[in-house]
């Protein structure tokens, strides 16, 4: 075969192959699809509020996985075991205007503030603070305390904040918990 041959060939199959690649990412999203909506529901939370995040230091306590009161909650904690941030994802809204009337975690008696960072808020009350995410009509929180967690660990959860693939919603169930039964 020439040369010329063998490139006219690699075209001709280009098409094929990127289109066996969509199948494989399609059947690969409807799978991971398929898996949250049955994590989801053991978990006794709407699928649209499962996210997850990427920390360097820190992993998912799988034990804290789950609803709390309606929200989906997850503790990361870090290798030491010494430090831990929540994430929470609610339906509530978040906008400049209600901002710092809404309660940040436990502490309701202190005043919030807020700052704007890029697309997410820092806001901060008493000893905790938190970076809230508005995305597709859910808002994730990260909250810590701010002795134990500084804010550029926030960020970083903030900017990794992310829908679960196969591998990430795994991880979070528990050992033997078969998430597509």
């Amino acid at each position: 075969m020439t040369q010329n041959s063998r490139a006219l060939l690699s075209l001709l199959l280009l098409p094929i192959l990127l289109t066996g690649c969509d199948a494989d990412k399609e059947e690969g999203t409807a799978r991971t699809a398929a898996g949250l909506d049955a994590a989801a529901k053991t978990w006794g939370v709407e699928p649209e509020l499962v996210y997850v995040t990427e920390v360097s230091g820190y992993t998912v306590f799988q034990e804290s996985v789950g609803a709390y009161e309606g929200e989906f909650a997850a503790a990361y904690r870090s290798k030491d075991r010494e430090t831990r941030f929540g994430l929470f994802v609610d339906r509530r809204t978040l906008t400049a205007e209600n901002c710092s009337e809404q309660p940040l975690g436990e502490v309701t008696a202190k005043r919030v503030s807020c700052e704007r960072d890029g697309d997410a808020w820092y806001r901060k009350a008493g000893a905790s603070h938190e970076y809230a995410i508005p995305r597709d009509g859910v808002v994730v929180r990260l909250i810590a305390d701010q002795e134990k967690v500084d804010r550029a660990v926030l960020r970083e959860a903030a900017k990794a904040v992310h829908r679960p693939d196969d591998t990430e919603l795994a991880e979070l169930l528990p050992a033997g918990n078969d998430a597509d039964a």
